[in-house]
């Protein structure tokens, strides 16, 4: 891959690039000392992968990454020196299109880089995201099929379920603040984000939504009134008694937690009409899942181009058919609110 550097340190832009260049598959394609400067180099030469540094004078990193991903949309990674001191920020940069965050690796006095793996780790899992998408004809001919019967325990009531990457935090806040509490559904969030930053990431939307997104617990059920945030680095699904379960596999799906594994396991077990969404991320995660859910009657809905970060997993759900309503994220939460009270 070809990654970009973005840092007003010296010592940070040089250990940046020795963790980039350990890797004989990765070279610097350039770097930049703040934000202004990474703008217009991006717009001259588009790279594989941004490095973005956070506080920077000039311009700072979510500036840049709003603009970046408006002009020359590109994968981004906030890499600053300290994650947990500015999450504020980091939510900020990721509703604007970031991939994810992690603390700037160091040059220790024997030339080693501490933490240097953990990014490293995560420059490897965008690069096959980058490289190698999941096949929609497959995945969406798994999913088509019926289970033998919709769910035998615990109540019934209809489930809404959204399905988001790239630029998803801040379409995510605008629908729940635009929805007011629902007592008859549940809705049920899967956002590709580090494990590390779900509990961040859940207090944020509270925080926008006025009301509590909580983390899913393996084993709990869905309940209605209450908003449900994946939260590891595994898979969530709907096991046959309805409940919500982590599992590792399929591993060859590096979209984690992957938004079609959870719609897929939705419609194999609960085959009763909701209400699913497929916002803004980066390549196809989702659609097929979307179109197998449509096909059992639920309203099934993508953001639209105009409004999306990034195009691609509303948009590959579009071109397979999957989506009913084509809409942005205002008239989402009203498409819901609609079909809830529709008897």
């Amino acid at each position: 891959m070809r990654i970009a550097i973005v840092n007003d340190s010296l010592i940070a832009r040089v250990a940046l690039q020795r963790a980039v260049t350990s890797v004989p598959a990765h070279r610097v394609a350039w770097t930049a000392e703040d934000g202004r400067q990474a703008v217009e180099k991006a717009q001259l030469d588009k790279p594989d992968l941004i490095l973005m540094d956070l506080i920077m004078p000039v311009v700072d990193g979510v500036e840049a990454t709003r603009r970046i991903m408006a002009a020359t949309p590109c994968p981004i990674v906030i890499v600053t020196s300290s994650v947990s001191g500015h999450m504020g920020k980091v939510y900020e940069a990721m509703g604007l299109g970031a991939l994810d965050a992690v603390d700037t690796p160091e040059l220790g006095a024997d030339g080693g880089m501490a933490g240097a793996r953990f990014l490293l780790a995560k420059i490897e899992t965008i690069a096959k995201l980058v490289g190698r998408a999941p096949a929609l004809a497959k995945s969406g001919e798994a999913s088509t099929s019926r289970s033998s019967g919709p769910l035998e325990t615990g109540p019934r009531w209809p489930l809404v379920l959204i399905g988001s990457s790239t630029g998803g935090p801040a379409a995510l806040a605008e629908i729940l603040s635009g929805l007011p509490p629902l007592p008859d559904a549940a809705i049920v969030v899967i956002q590709h984000v580090d494990s590390a930053f779900a509990p961040g990431l859940a207090r944020w939307l509270s925080e926008r939504a006025a009301r509590r997104v909580e983390l899913i617990e393996p084993g709990t059920r869905p309940q209605p009134g209450r908003i449900f945030l994946a939260s590891t680095d595994d898979h969530v699904v709907l096991d046959e008694e309805g409940r919500f379960r982590y599992l590792t596999d399929p591993i060859e799906v590096h979209y984690r937690p992957s938004v079609d594994v959870f719609f897929r396991s939705v419609a194999a077990c609960r085959p009763e009409p909701g209400v699913a969404v497929v916002l803004t991320g980066m390549g196809r995660d989702g659609a097929a899942g979307l179109l197998a859910l449509r096909r059992l009657g639920w309203l099934t809905i993508a953001q639209d181009e105009a409004s999306s970060v990034i195009w691609g997993m509303p948009g590959a759900a579009v071109q397979a058919g999957a989506a009913a309503l084509v809409l942005p994220p205002e008239r989402i939460a009203l498409a819901i609110l609609e079909r809830l009270q529709t008897p």
